[in-house]
């Protein structure tokens, strides 16, 4: 039996409750930020600034990983730009998909993540940009909120790390990581990064493991 075919606002309400449904998800992650970010050392609005203008996941908790664990900020920064360097790969595929002009590409720009990339490029004709504003709103927005939420919370507990909150940040970045190694190449870059990284750790201090480990796997990730 035949399914029949959405219409386009069917097709389009679809895309909105996907696109939130994401932002809850990849939002939730945020309040494991906040509290890392806090336990790492930084203030409240620390967390929140780094939530609002650097706004990529794997690059904050690289960033506040780096930091928890005594490295420099020169380290930690270097980490945090090598890990949010892939978004420039998605902003040269999306300009070609979406047509965004003037000061709205300052938004697309800030916008420009996994999930909205995502949601954008697998979009029905016609909802590509609907699925890209839709999806980066949704997860902007909730990843902040969880931020204040995560920091705020943490900032009260007195010393987080007797939680063992200073272990959101491993646990967390897997989680980030795990929808992007289902394939078998992608998989074996992962496990090629973390072999190098773990072999540094022992010779080099915090921040230039991932540092390392990132340079080793970025021939194998633009090879054809």
């Amino acid at each position: 039996m035949r399914r029949r075919a959405l219409s386009q606002p069917d097709q389009r309400r679809a895309v909105v409750r996907d696109a939130v449904g994401i932002g809850v998800a990849v939002g939730a992650y945020g309040l494991s930020f906040g509290a890392a970010a806090v336990t790492a050392g930084l203030s409240t609005l620390q967390a929140c600034a780094l939530s609002l203008l650097v706004f990529t996941g794997a690059s904050q908790f690289a960033l506040v990983g780096v930091l928890g664990a005594g490295g420099s900020v020169l380290a930690a920064v270097a980490s945090a730009l090598l890990l949010g360097s892939r978004n420039t790969l998605y902003a040269v595929r999306l300009s070609a998909l979406l047509p965004v002009r003037g000061v709205r590409r300052v938004a697309a720009a800030q916008l420009t993540i996994d999930e909205s990339t995502g949601m954008a490029t697998a979009a029905p004709r016609g909802l590509e940009l609907t699925a890209f504003w839709a999806t980066g709103a949704s997860v902007y927005v909730l990843w902040n909120l969880a931020t204040l939420l995560g920091a705020v919370g943490a900032a009260r507990l007195g010393d987080p790390a007797v939680l063992g909150l200073d272990a959101a940040v491993p646990a967390a970045f897997l989680a980030l990581l795990a929808p992007q190694v289902r394939a078998r190449r992608t998989l074996g870059v992962a496990v090629a990064g973390a072999l190098v990284a773990l072999a540094a750790v022992p010779l080099f201090p915090p921040g230039v493991p991932v540092l390392l480990a990132g340079l080793v796997v970025l021939p194998l990730l633009v090879r054809p």
